[in-house]
């Protein structure tokens, strides 16, 4: 566990680098020792993992709280989820983690929704929980507030951007206790930390992959529900939508959805048909992982061998760059537009990561930073 905790809190090593690492090195440990020589191979000196002390003062904050590390591998880590293109090693779980193993939806919208949007959105996971589903949303202000407090006594997950002890917004302070007690709050996020604009799109592809469904109440044309469903439509969930009033900017995004094909949702009926009874007494209550399994092996495929000489890794790099701006680019349009294996490509980019020169987002998304 303190191996798999150093490794992803380490500089500049995120989802996707953290997996090819161990890939390329077996185990957390052996990455974290091989870790400075990558960054100096990539240009990086002075390069240190992230400290013991800070990883062992994170691990006693969990125990504090009340958080269980919840392992990529383990038996309580979600199947849905780890089947996303980008999914958390491991995420901080405080509550009932059997909910994990249930069929769960996401119920998301606006913060600032309407009296009828609230409406909606309670009856949805109201009439969901008791045919057996999950409610998941993101516990922010107007729909998933109302999601998740219609939701307790049947089962909901809050997936925090916020470290999982740290409750944002303040207001859903007492939601969010009771939630801790009477469902889940998760988080991928550090504990203790406060949230910032850039970690909610990572929250929203975790709300999306532990979902069968995503439904969206109320969203404008530009808002975080949006992502959200984009990033559902990205890992193969059904993405449903709230119809709303052409001039109600609240609905504008939901109309944009049902527009580009989105199944319209008068009520949890249309969702139900879409995904099909779940017998509530069918959950599978799976028995928690013990921690010290998260530093097995995982079953994933060997790096390749490294055959290019120093110049044509260079060439290479100058080639990755090019293609890339601010704008963020999928990874495999990436590989299309440079023609050349994937294989080829992939540790360039952890290279290019660990040199701060590009940044990975969610969804298999790339942009340059310098």
């Amino acid at each position: 566990m303190l191996a798999w905790l150093r490794l992803l809190r380490s500089r500049r090593v995120g989802v996707t680098t953290f997996f090819r690492l161990i890939r390329e090195h077996g185990s957390a440990q052996a990455a974290l020792e091989a870790l400075p020589e990558v960054a100096k191979a990539a240009g990086v000196t002075g390069y240190q993992p992230c400290p013991v002390p800070v990883a062992e003062q994170e691990l006693r904050a969990a125990r504090y709280a009340g958080a269980r590390f919840i392992a990529f591998g383990s038996p309580d880590y979600p199947a849905q989820l780890s089947d996303i293109g980008d999914p958390p090693p491991f995420f901080w779980a405080l509550g009932d983690v059997s909910l994990l193993q249930r069929s769960t939806v996401a119920l998301v919208g606006a913060r600032n929704a309407s009296s009828l949007g609230t409406r909606m959105a309670r009856r949805l996971a109201e009439e969901l929980g008791r045919k057996g589903h999950v409610i998941v949303s993101g516990l922010a202000r107007g729909v998933d507030t109302a999601a998740h407090a219609a939701a307790l006594k049947t089962g909901t997950i809050a997936v925090m951007a916020s470290g999982v002890d740290v409750i944002y917004p303040s207001e859903n302070t007492v939601l969010g206790e009771e939630i801790g007690r009477a469902g889940l709050r998760i988080s991928e996020a550090p504990m203790g930390m406060s949230p910032q604009a850039r970690h909610f799109p990572q929250r929203n592809r975790i709300v999306s992959g532990l979902s069968s469904a995503v439904v969206v109440v109320e969203a404008a044309a530009r808002s975080g529900s949006l992502i959200t469903a984009r990033a559902a439509l990205d890992q193969g969930r059904e993405v449903l939508a709230v119809p709303g009033h052409p001039f109600d900017a609240r609905a504008s995004g939901c109309n944009m959805l049902i527009r580009d094909g989105a199944t319209l949702v008068r009520g949890a009926a249309d969702v139900i048909e879409l995904l099909g009874e779940i017998p509530v007494d069918k959950v599978d209550r799976t028995t928690a992982a013990e921690p010290a399994d998260a530093d097995a092996p995982l079953e994933l495929p060997p790096a390749p061998a490294e055959t290019r000489s120093p110049s044509e890794i260079r060439a290479l790099h100058q080639q990755i760059l090019d293609r890339l701006g601010p704008s963020p680019v999928a990874e495999d349009q990436l590989i299309r537009d440079l023609s050349l294996p994937a294989a080829a490509i992939a540790p360039e980019l952890v290279n290019l990561e660990l040199e701060g020169r590009i940044q990975r987002q969610a969804g298999g998304l790339i942009n340059r930073l310098d």
